[in-house]
């Protein structure tokens, strides 16, 4: 290598340290004061989990605190819309869903347009679910959980987080392509509803696996299976909903960031480098790993088509079943 080979070299592993060092302390300074984190989920249940994940996480990386606000109702267009008419300074962040995406067509009239009214940052992660039941209903497997329903028209309740939530959309679907009737019990969040099953007030909920497994090791919840299209790798012996004789079946959750609309590109991408590092730093893959959550991280570009492509799915199912919320 000659010397001139040599100082090429140097310079440019000295600008690629510098782009990587720079990336890193622009992503560390967002937020450099108090930040504000509308989760549409109560306590306790996987929305706020996750949310109180990755604003600890900002929080920490950057020294300032980030506040997590769960605004709860409505399957979750009330924390939009507060969200929607905040000031559009990159400091107050919307952790949306699926029922984003769904609500859409679930609804007749929204107070916002997802779209429209909002500018995406990034998909944080995806989430699997567990079809789960209270330990007095005679079930241990999906087929049985089928036959009993089929006897007892209207005389099963299932659970979930609100009408237009995932846990909602989950059992529909289930509902649908079993050919069942169960009665539908909404609570305000996924953490009121995950109370009614461990005191048998409901028998059925389809839940975020990493959530209610604790429930299920401590005997408190029976599993009857995972909802992904494979086995989950922490439970093998847990057969999916699909070999288990709906073969159609497929359902989880995923969650991302959004700001106010007109939120400056420059600020976007500034909020997502530092969302970034935060979801790359090792204590939170570690805390996301332990409740099943996959980091994704994907580009706001990425993210918005994403959106647009659930929202036309989603559409299309809500349609399928005649769901509605209003």
């Amino acid at each position: 290598m000659t010397a001139v080979t040599r100082l090429a070299a140097g310079l440019m592993l000295t600008v690629v340290v510098a782009l990587v060092v720079g990336t890193r302390v622009w992503a560390q300074t967002y937020p450099d004061r108090l930040a504000r984190y509308i989760v549409p989920g109560s306590p306790g249940s996987g929305a706020d989990i996750l949310a109180r994940i990755v604003a600890g996480g900002l929080g920490q990386l950057s020294g300032q605190q980030v506040v997590v606000e769960n605004r709860t109702g409505a399957g979750g267009n009330i924390g939009a819309e507060i969200a929607a008419k905040a000031p559009a300074d990159g400091y107050t962040l919307l952790q949306i869903s699926m029922t984003h995406a769904l609500n859409v067509t679930l609804y007749r009239k929204l107070n916002y347009v997802l779209l429209r009214d909002f500018a995406p940052v990034t998909q944080l992660a995806t989430s699997p679910s567990m079809l789960v039941v209270h330990p007095s209903l005679p079930v241990k497997s999906v087929g049985e959980l089928i036959r009993l329903a089929k006897t007892r028209p209207g005389a099963i309740n299932y659970a979930s987080a609100g009408t237009g939530t995932p846990t909602f959309l989950a059992a529909e679907l289930f509902k649908g392509q079993a050919g069942i009737d169960m009665v539908h019990v909404p609570y305000k969040g996924g953490g009121e509803a995950m109370t009614s099953m461990i005191s048998g007030e409901t028998s059925v909920y389809f839940a975020s696996a990493g959530i209610v497994l604790p429930f299920v090791k401590q005997g408190s919840l029976r599993a009857l299976a995972v909802t992904t299209a494979k086995r989950l790798p922490f439970l093998p012996q847990l057969p999916t909903v699909a070999e288990s004789g709906l073969p159609r079946y497929q359902s989880g959750n995923w969650y991302g960031l959004m700001l106010p609309a007109k939120t400056s590109p420059e600020m976007v991408a500034r909020v997502r480098e530092a969302v970034l590092a935060t979801l790359n730093d090792g204590g939170v893959k570690k805390r996301l790993a332990d409740i099943a959550y996959v980091p994704v991280g994907d580009r706001s570009e990425e993210f918005a088509a994403f959106i647009k492509s659930e929202i036309g799915d989603l559409g299309k199912l809500v349609q399928q079943f005649n769901l509605t919320a209003d």
